[in-house]
């Protein structure tokens, strides 16, 4: 585990907020810390309760990775699992000196287990996960197993990184359990504190609080002698802290650990102690009800996904997650993951968002999804939450750039705009997530007249600047197919909301620029002149607007000519309505498009199996080292983007336009799935590299939102026979 540092004066605060008992065995003194990350974005598990209750969790590599608390963009858990010794010839941390299998005990509930055996065949450790629908605890039932009649010793290791990071946390013993506390600067620079309440069902027989790496720290203690010598009940110094608690058990013993959280101890404590005494029986029945009543609200699993175990279980669990991204305190307010991608690349020092955030553009994907699903409950809370948390009515102060009026920020935390710092907007004003807000307002009927006066002021800023914009993947910038398809089809919704609130004048002078850009769009971005397939095709973006000069885009490893990157963005074109599905140019662009190569890999790859996936465009850089296997934070040379499974969706939404099959892109999706059955960011592409098993997911998001909400929308638009999100009045208006 990596882990960090910092003392502080804080410990003083600290201790008059949280009184301690006299501390019998001692203050570990040697602060700090060594230095802290996040885990893998890659989770096998999440989960949480479908009340009010506000705590999330997540699995990855078996064990417990981050929890979050208040909220679904505040992590408070780096890790946490179990330390396992003899106390002769071993000690094993569980997350390495195990296999793991994740299995669900009801596909309708997002409860996991998790079956932990030891490479050395001597134990097993199976741990069933819920959070308490009537509290703010995590619960879990443990049962340690020896396989082979020998005697052990656990203890449970805690890794917290409170509030947001693990540079300022604080720990001690109340004389039950475990507490640990931490006060981060957050949203709105408001100083927030958070406290966990760590308590087990059988008691810790011993204890420690200590510093990560230090010689406090529990497994390096346990590590040098193979016993617990050390037994601190506090901390010297807020730092980067880890916790651990002696569980007795034998040869087969089972019990119920509960991590609760509050704002004070005493909330916490109340928290873990009232989890503890409801019996883990009571919780995870209530736990599971709650989610088959959610799934039970929703449409029938679709005839594509309902015979078949791996893709009916991958629907279920996409709903799931699309319900799980919504935030408690901010209805509407959904992440885009639970996760950091490369989070073990990444500093956990202090808050780092992650893509615990909210982009407009995935909630838009992610609203579609549920809308196919049958949740159009969440998606009108999420055109709500656009519009009257995110949108912005005067010039704002974003990382680097300032954001108009009519504008919305590149993503912004779960309470939304205000209160929320420059940094916490982003870099770059994207105009499709300003027209997918207005589609996204047409699709669910958030069309009141106040609504549509931002509408108003958003559909004449993007008249005012567009069509040019940061596109889609927010690294480029200029004309690129899809932007300009949601443009065009947002200021067409924007028409038909200006209809209905008596506004002919400004549909019309809307709708007029979006016929312009609809005939503009091939001479701006289709060139002649390309060097893949029959020279004719659409580029990926355009600076200029004339697609045959000789003009270059950068990547980390050299520039181009602007005509031979190619991506699969023009099939917006025909999704969202503006051209039809047969159109030529679209058709021909599609070939030259799957054979482009950046010399490491094609665009789109075929596996053995016959699943198809695509790259997003050549010369990607967002992915692993091939080189070492490291993630994308860490820069290593040979970095490659990976094989991206929701394109397979959007790939298949435009066979099914054209009236062919597009179960083998709906499989693609299902097969992508890690062992929780989420569909994943990134799954590797290469069977000559080790890093992740070929077809897998890579340590980038998992589950990716976006990709969750493209899997429902694809399996109920192969039902349906069309594509259930082409907007009606964009298809009505170019008569497609």
């Amino acid at each position: 585990m990596i882990r960090w540092k910092a003392c502080t004066g804080a410990a003083i605060l600290l201790a008059a907020l949280f009184p301690q008992p006299a501390q019998a065995a001692g203050t570990a003194t040697d602060c700090c810390g060594s230095g802290a990350s996040w885990t893998t974005g890659n989770k096998s598990a999440l989960g949480t309760s479908t009340t009010t209750s506000p705590v999330w969790f997540t699995v990855a590599n078996g064990v417990t990775s981050e929890v979050f608390y208040p909220r679904a963009d505040v992590p408070n858990m780096q890790d946490m699992q179990y330390v396992i010794t003899d106390g002769s010839t071993f000690v094993d941390l569980e997350r390495d000196a195990t296999t793991h299998v994740v299995t669900m005990p009801d596909e309708k509930a997002l409860q996991y287990t998790i079956t932990n055996t030891a490479k050395s065949g001597k134990y097993r450790i199976t741990t069933d996960y819920v959070t308490d629908p009537a509290r703010a605890t995590l619960v879990t039932n443990t049962r340690f197993q020896s396989l082979d009649g020998g005697a052990y010793r656990l203890y449970l290791l805690a890794n917290p990184s409170m509030a947001g990071g693990g540079a300022n946390d604080n720990a001690w013993w109340d004389g039950t359990g475990l507490l640990a506390s931490g006060t981060e600067t957050l949203f709105g620079g408001t100083a927030t504190t958070v406290v966990s309440a760590l308590r087990a069902s059988t008691g810790f027989t011993a204890h420690d609080n200590g510093y990560a790496g230090a010689a406090s720290d529990c497994l390096v203690d346990l590590r040098a002698d193979k016993a617990l010598n050390n037994q601190f009940d506090t901390i010297s110094g807020t730092g980067n802290v880890v916790q651990c608690g002696q569980i007795p058990v034998g040869a087969d013993t089972t019990f119920t650990v509960a991590l609760g959280y509050g704002t004070t101890a005493a909330a916490a404590t109340a928290n873990a102690s009232g989890s503890l005494s409801s019996g883990f029986p009571a919780i995870a029945t209530s736990y599971r009800s709650g989610w088959n009543s959610y799934v039970g609200s929703l449409k029938p699993a679709p005839a594509g996904v309902s015979g078949d175990t791996q893709r009916r279980r991958a629907y279920y669990v996409a709903a799931m997650a699309l319900k799980t991204a919504e935030d408690k305190q901010h209805p509407g307010a959904s992440v885009a993951g639970l996760a950091t991608p490369w989070g073990d690349y990444t500093n956990g020092d202090h808050l780092n968002d992650g893509y615990h955030r909210v982009w407009g553009r995935d909630l838009y994907q992610q609203a579609t999804g549920l809308l196919a699903a049958g949740d159009s409950a969440q998606a009108k809370r999420m055109a709500q939450f656009l519009w009257n948390s995110q949108w912005i009515g005067s010039p704002t102060a974003g990382d680097g750039t300032t954001y108009p009026a009519g504008s919305f920020p590149r993503y912004s935390p779960v309470s939304g705009v205000a209160g929320a710092s420059a940094q916490q907007l982003g870099c770059c004003e994207q105009l499709d997530q300003n027209a997918d807000a207005i589609l996204l307002a047409w699709l669910t009927g958030v069309t009141d007249a106040s609504t549509y006066a931002k509408v108003k002021t958003t559909a004449n800023h993007i008249v005012a600047t567009g069509p040019d914009t940061t596109e889609r993947w927010e690294e480029q910038y200029g004309k690129s197919p899809s932007s300009v398809a949601a443009e065009i089809a947002g200021l067409v919704a924007a028409g038909a909301i200006a209809r209905a609130n008596g506004d002919t004048a400004s549909a019309t002078s809307w709708e007029s620029t979006a016929d312009s850009w609809r005939n503009s769009l091939a001479g701006w971005t289709v060139t002649t002149s390309g060097y893949w397939g029959g020279n004719t095709y659409y580029e990926r973006l355009d600076r200029s607007g004339n697609p045959n000069d000789t003009a270059t885009i950068c990547f980390d490893e050299g520039c181009f000519y602007e005509h031979d990157v190619t991506d699969f963005g023009f099939l917006d074109l025909v999704r969202l309505g503006i051209r039809p599905a047969g159109d030529t140019t679209i058709a021909n662009s599609v070939a030259p498009t799957a054979a482009a190569s950046d010399g490491n890999s094609a665009v789109q790859v075929t596996l053995p199996n016959g699943d198809v996936y695509f790259h997003r465009y050549p010369h990607d850089n967002y992915g692993e080292s091939t080189a070492n296997c490291s993630g994308w934070p860490a820069g290593g040379s040979q970095r490659f983007g990976r094989l991206w499974p929701v394109l397979s969706g959007e790939r298949g939404e435009y066979e099914l336009a054209n009236g062919r099959s597009a179960a083998v892109h709906l499989k693609s999706m299902a097969d992508s799935a890690n062992d929780g059955y989420f569909v994943p960011e990134q799954v590797w592409d290469r069977a000559d590299v080790g890093c992740f098993g070929l077809g897998r997911p890579t340590g980038s998001a998992g589950p990716l939102m976006w990709a969750e909400g493209q899997y429902l929308r694809l399996a109920q638009s192969m039902d349906a026979g069309h594509n259930l999100d082409t907007p009606s009045i964009v298809k009505t208006r170019y008569g497609t």
